[in-house]
């Protein structure tokens, strides 16, 4: 209805100028000023056309973006129990948080997206992956943990290079359990680095990222970063390919390779580089 009516005011604008130049022609035989009328009339009526177009078209992009803006908020007005409204907004909460990640340049991803992605990307690395993680159990039996564990080798046999920076407390490194992770990478050609959680550094900068208490990432070839989460919730970790993010993980990632220790096979176990140069 609407594109019928903008047509038939064009037809109407038309008509009126191509009329009052038949009528100057004519009637009043003054055909200078016909031709003016005439070429007027057409290009006002080609104006208005055009001018009506913009003006629909802003007007449709802005009642696309009030709608968008407003139908969470109106869908939420529409809840009239007091403890499904209080679960919207808690939602709506989470939601927003999402949000902002996302416009940092971060990804959400979910436990199994977030080895799936990081065995990817290790499958398109050419140089180096680098990797800050805790004693973590399972890294010989968690399906997810193992076939990421796998592109660890698939990379290794292309001749990437793979170090990997353990952060544990000083007591753990003589456990069994731990010895045999160790002991497992380093067999397999990774390198092994070892950080004392006490002698980290304190750093914040990194976004929304609390570094005090988390050191779970991984950056591949200096491009791509995974990190964990450092409390539970619906998403695992997330992703970052933005060169100013990535580039603070890697300033990050040198401050704790500063204070970690190198990991070497003696005797079938694993010591600091340190100790053996002691001996």
């Amino acid at each position: 209805m609407k594109i019928n009516i903008r047509n038939m005011a064009i037809l109407i604008e038309f008509v009126a100028g191509s009329g009052l130049a038949v009528l100057f022609h004519w009637v009043l035989h003054y055909k200078e000023a016909a031709y003016i009328i005439f070429g007027f009339g057409v290009l006002l009526s080609l104006a208005t056309y055009l001018i009506r177009e913009e003006v629909e078209t802003a007007r449709e992009a802005l009642l696309e973006q009030y709608t968008q803006a407003h139908e969470t908020t109106s869908a939420i007005s529409r809840i009239t129990d007091p403890e499904c409204q209080a679960k919207a907004n808690e939602l709506i909460s989470g939601t927003m948080k999402i949000f902002q990640l996302l416009q940092e340049g971060y990804i959400p991803l979910e436990e199994t997206e977030f080895y799936l992605g990081g065995a990817k990307q290790l499958d398109h690395s050419v140089r180096q992956m680098k990797a800050v993680d805790p004693m973590t159990a399972g890294w010989d039996s968690r399906g997810a943990l193992l076939n990421f564990y796998q592109a660890n080798l698939r990379a290794l046999q292309r001749g990437v290079r793979v170090t990997r920076t353990f952060v544990v407390n000083r007591d753990e490194l003589e456990d069994q359990n731990v010895q045999a992770v160790l002991l497992h990478h380093l067999r397999d050609g990774i390198e092994v680095r070892i950080a004392f959680r006490d002698e980290l550094p304190v750093i914040s900068g990194i976004s929304g990222r609390d570094t005090n208490n988390t050191f779970d990432f991984a950056i591949y070839d200096d491009r791509v970063v995974t990190d964990v989460f450092n409390q539970p919730g619906r998403y695992f970790g997330r992703k970052t390919s933005q060169p100013a993010e990535v580039a603070k993980y890697l300033s990050f990632y040198t401050l704790i390779e500063h204070s970690s220790h190198v990991a070497v096979l003696k005797d079938d176990r694993v010591v600091l580089d340190i100790e053996t140069a002691d001996i």
